[in-house]
C-alpha cells in the first residue's frame, strides 16, 4: 500500500494541468488518485469504488480477457458475453464447414442446448493488481549490467509467482511499466468452458472488409455472442455436460438511449501494446524496416490467399480468419506510415529528445543519471537495423509458409515430449500433438500453400543477404540450378508436413530418422540455428538499449513532474480511458460526423463487390419497412456505429463503451485511418475509437436473428 501511494503522489506531480481527457490508458488501481476528478468533471455519475475496487465487487469484474487478444463483457446474470465479430472470428470459423457455413450465414443457438462448445477459447477474470516494484528493486539493487539486473529480476518474479504454481486455471504474471521502472503482480481466474452462442453473417459482422477496415464512416455490426460455463459452484470447469452458465459477480446494464455529441465515454479493456515514449531513432526503424517489410510481404501473401479463396468456397472457409488476421496489421501498417509522415511524428520525436538532452545536461546529478540514455538507444538501433531486416523476412516471409509453420511447431512439440521422463506427461503431449495436427489440417489446402511458399521464398531470396539463407537454401543452387519452383516442389512431393496421412503415420512412432530427413525439418532447424546465432550477436545491442529506454522512461517522469501526463504504455493489462462522444475534421473543408445510419449500408452495397459490400436480403426487408422497433433514434432511423475520443488500441477490440452511468452504450472495435500513428503520438484533434453502437447490436439480434432470448436475459435501460 505504502509503494502505491507513494506512486500515486508522484504521478499526481507528473499529471499537473495538462492533463487530457481523451488521452491515456490508465491503471485501475490508480484511477481514484489521477484520472476521476477530470472524469467528474466530464459528467461521470458513478465512483471511483463503483468502477474499480479490490475488495468489492465493480465493473471491472464484467470485463475479460477474451481469447488470446481481445476484450469481452458480461451483459447477463447468466454469463453471456459480448465482444467483437472479429474476436469471435477464429471460432466460427472454427465451427464453419460447407454444409454449416456460420461466416456467411451466420449462427443463433435459439436454446442452451445449441450453443456450441469451443475448444480453445478461454476468458480471463482479473483477480487482483498487486504493485511489487519494492520487491523487484531490492533484487536488482547492486547488479552491474542489464543483463544481470534482468536475470535478478526474473529470478524474484520467479519467487513473487511461485505461490501460484500448479493451481489450475489461475495465471500469475509480473508485468512492467515505464520500460521496467515499475512492476505489478496481476493475477487471472481462468475459464475454459466458453460456448458460440450467437454471431451476425459476415455481411454484417464483416461488412466493408479490407476496403472499410481503420476507415470512418463505418457501416460494421462488429459483434458476436458467447457464454461462460461453470461446474455447479461457479467454480473454472473443462468443459462437460453438466456445466451451467457463469453467474458472474458483475454484468454491464444496456442503454438504449442513445449517444449525442459530448457525451460521456468509457472503455475499460486490454489494450495490447503502445510505444508512446518512442525514440526518433526507433520511428525510423518502424517506418521503414518493420512496416516497410511487413507492408510488401504480406501483400504478396494476401493476393494470392485471395485468388483462391474467390475461387474455392471450401478454401475460403478454410483461409478466412488466416487472411483476415494477415491482413489487418497489413493495413495497419500502410497507414500508420502515411500518419507519421503526415503528422511529423519523426519530427516531433526529435524536438522531444532536444528538450531531454537540455535538461539533463542543467543538471551534473541528471548527466551522471541520464547523460547516457539517448546515446545507448541511437547506437542499438543503428547497430540492430540489419538483423531487425532478416527477423522480418524470416518471419513474414520463411514462417508465412505453412509448411514450414508446420515443421516448427511439431519439431518444438517432439523435442519437448522427448525431453519429458513421465510417461503419463508424454500420452498427454502425444494427443495435443494428434489435435493440433488434425486442427492444422482442417483448415489447410496444400495447392494454395504450395503457390504461397514459392513466392515467399523466390522474395527472400531477392531481397535479403545469401548470408542469412537457412543452410538447406544451398540445394537451390547445388541441385535445382537455382530454380526456387522446383526446390518448392520437392519440399512438398518429399514432407510429411503437408500430408495428412503421412503426419498420422509419425505420429504413431515419433522418429527421429523421418524428422531429420524432411526437408521442411531442415529449413526449420537451419532458421533456428542462424536465429540462436543472431541471439548471440545481438545480446549486447539489446543490453544497451534496454538499459537505454528504462533510463530515457525514468528520466521523461522526472523531467515532466508537473505539466505532462506519463501514463504507461500498454501492455495487455486492464486500462481505463475516458473521453466524449465527437465528430472530426480528417483535412481542409472535410466534416465527418460522429454517428452513422443504416443508409450508409445501403449506400455502400456493390453487386461488383459482394465479398466486402453484401447487404443480406433479410436486412434490406427490415430496411424497407423501417421495421426498428425500440432500437430506433429519435429520428425514426436506426445507428449503426459512432465515434468517440477513447484512447484505445489492439487488444481494446470488443471493449464495452460505457455512458455516464456505466451502462454499455457499445462496442470499441476500430480506430480511424487518420490516426494510424496513435500507438506512438497520440494526435487529440484526429484520433477517434469507432464503436457499434449498442441499438445496432440488439436490433440485429432481435429483428434480423429473431433471438429474443437473448435481449430478455440482459438488462435493458430505456
Amino acid at each position: 500500500m505504502k509503494r502505491i501511494i507513494t506512486l500515486c503522489l508522484a504521478m499526481n506531480l507528473l499529471l499537473g494541468s495538462a492533463l487530457r481527457a481523451d488521452e491515456g490508458m490508465w491503471l485501475l488501481p490508480l484511477l481514484k488518485q489521477i484520472g476521476f476528478p477530470e472524469m467528474k468533471k466530464l459528467g461521470v455519475r458513478l465512483t471511483a469504488e463503483q468502477i474499480y475496487s479490490i475488495n468489492n465487487s465493480s465493473l471491472k469484474d464484467a470485463i475479460v480477457i477474451f481469447g488470446g487478444g481481445c476484450t469481452g463483457e458480461l451483459v447477463s446474470a447468466e454469463g453471456l458475453i459480448l465482444t467483437n465479430h472479429h474476436c469471435g472470428y477464429s471460432s466460427i470459423q472454427q465451427h464453419s464447414s460447407v454444409e454449416h457455413d456460420y461466416l456467411k450465414d451466420g449462427f443463433w443457438a435459439m436454446s442452451r442446448s445449441d450453443e456450441l462448445p469451443t475448444p480453445g477459447l478461454a476468458v480471463y477474470f482479473l483477480e487482483s493488481f498487486e504493485d511489487v516494484t519494492d520487491s523487484i528493486n531490492a533484487a536488482t539493487a547492486g547488479t552491474e549490467t542489464e543483463t544481470d539486473r534482468q536475470a535478478a529480476a526474473e529470478k524474484k518474479i520467479r519467487e513473487l509467482t511461485a505461490k501460484y504454481d500448479g493451481l489450475k486455471n489461475i495465471r500469475a504474471t509480473v508485468s512492467s511499466f515505464y520500460a521496467g521502472n515499475v512492476y505489478y503482480l496481476i493475477v487471472y481466474r481462468i475459464y475454459n468452458d466458453v460456448r458460440m452462442v450467437g454471431a451476425p453473417p459476415s455481411s454484417i459482422g464483416k461488412f466493408g472488409g479490407d476496403t472499410d477496415n481503420w476507415m470512418w464512416p463505418r457501416h460494421t455490426g462488429d459483434f458476436s455472442m458467447f457464454r461462460v460455463y461453470a461446474d455447479k459452484d461457479g467454480n473454472p470447469a473443462d468443459y462437460s455436460p453438466d456445466n451451467v452458465p457463469y453467474k458472474p459477480k458483475q454484468h454491464l446494464k444496456i442503454s438504449i438511449k442513445g449517444v449525442q455529441k459530448n457525451d460521456f465515454a468509457m472503455i475499460m479493456g486490454y489494450p495490447g501494446r503502445t510505444q508512446r515514449y518512442m525514440t526518433s531513432w526507433e520511428v525510423d526503424e518502424r517506418m521503414n524496416i518493420s512496416n516497410a517489410n511487413r507492408i510488401h510481404i504480406r501483400g504478396i501473401l494476401l493476393d494470392l490467399m485471395k485468388q483462391d479463396m474467390e475461387a474455392d468456397r471450401k478454401v475460403r472457409i478454410q483461409y478466412a480468419s488466416k487472411h483476415a488476421g494477415i491482413s489487418n496489421y497489413w493495413k495497419n501498417s500502410i497507414g500508420m506510415n502515411k500518419a507519421l509522415k503526415r503528422l511529423k511524428v519523426y519530427e516531433k520525436k526529435q524536438q522531444e529528445e532536444r528538450d531531454f538532452t537540455a535538461w539533463v545536461n542543467a543538471n551534473e546529478a541528471r548527466k551522471t543519471k541520464y547523460g547516457e540514455a539517448l546515446t545507448l538507444i541511437e547506437q542499438a538501433v543503428a547497430d540492430r537495423a540489419e538483423y531487425q531486416k532478416i527477423k522480418m523476412y524470416y518471419n513474414e516471409a520463411i514462417l508465412n509458409s505453412e509448411i514450414v509453420e508446420n515443421a516448427y511447431i511439431i519439431n518444438r512439440y517432439v523435442a519437448q515430449i522427448k525431453k519429458d521422463t513421465s510417461a503419463e506427461s508424454r500420452s498427454e503431449m502425444i494427443n495435443d500433438l494428434k489435435e493440433t495436427t488434425e486442427s492444422f489440417f482442417k483448415d489447410y489446402n496444400k495447392p494454395t500453400d504450395l503457390k504461397i511458399t514459392k513466392a515467399l521464398f523466390k522474395d527472400f531470396i531477392e531481397n535479403s543477404d545469401a548470408r542469412y539463407y537457412p543452410e538447406c537454401f544451398a540445394q537451390i543452387d547445388s541441385l535445382y540450378n537455382g530454380d526456387v519452383n522446383k526446390f518448392v516442389d520437392n519440399l512438398f512431393a518429399t514432407s510429411i508436413f503437408c500430408d495428412k496421412e503421412k503426419m498420422e503415420a509419425y505420429l504413431e512412432n515419433l522418429d527421429e530418422e523421418t524428422l531429420a530427413k524432411d526437408l521442411a525439418s531442415q529449413i526449420y532447424s537451419s532458421l533456428m540455428k542462424t536465429s540462436d546465432g543472431f541471439r548471440h550477436l545481438t545480446q549486447p545491442i539489446n543490453e544497451r538499449y534496454n538499459k537505454g529506454r528504462r533510463l530515457y522512461e525514468s528520466g521523461l517522469l522526472e523531467m515532466n513532474a508537473g505539466n505532462k501526463t506519463m501514463y504507461p504504455d500498454a501492455n495487455s493489462t486492464m486500462r481505463l480511458t475516458y473521453g466524449t462522444v465527437q465528430d472530426y475534421y480528417p483535412a481542409d473543408a472535410v466534416h465527418y460526423d460522429y454517428i452513422t445510419t443504416i443508409d450508409g449500408v445501403m449506400q455502400k452495397e456493390d453487386a461488383d463487390n459482394l465479398f466486402e459490400f453484401e447487404v443480406p436480403q433479410r436486412l434490406k426487408d427490415l430496411y424497407k419497412t423501417k421495421d426498428y422497433g425500440i432500437y430506433a433514434m429519435k429520428n425514426g432511423n436506426l445507428p449503426i456505429a459512432f465515434l468517440s475520443t477513447n484512447d484505445i488500441t489492439g487488444g481494446n477490440s470488443g471493449s464495452p463503451v460505457m455512458n455516464a452511468n456505466g451502462e454499455l452504450t457499445g462496442l470499441a472495435f476500430d480506430g480511424n485511418w487518420e490516426s494510424m500513428s496513435g500507438d506512438i503520438c497520440f494526435e487529440p484533434n484526429l484520433q477517434r475509437c469507432i464503436n457499434v453502437d449498442i441499438r445496432y447490436v440488439l436490433f440485429i439480434i432481435d429483428k434480423y436473428a429473431g433471438a429474443k432470448h437473448l435481449i430478455s436475459e440482459m438488462t435493458i435501460v430505456k
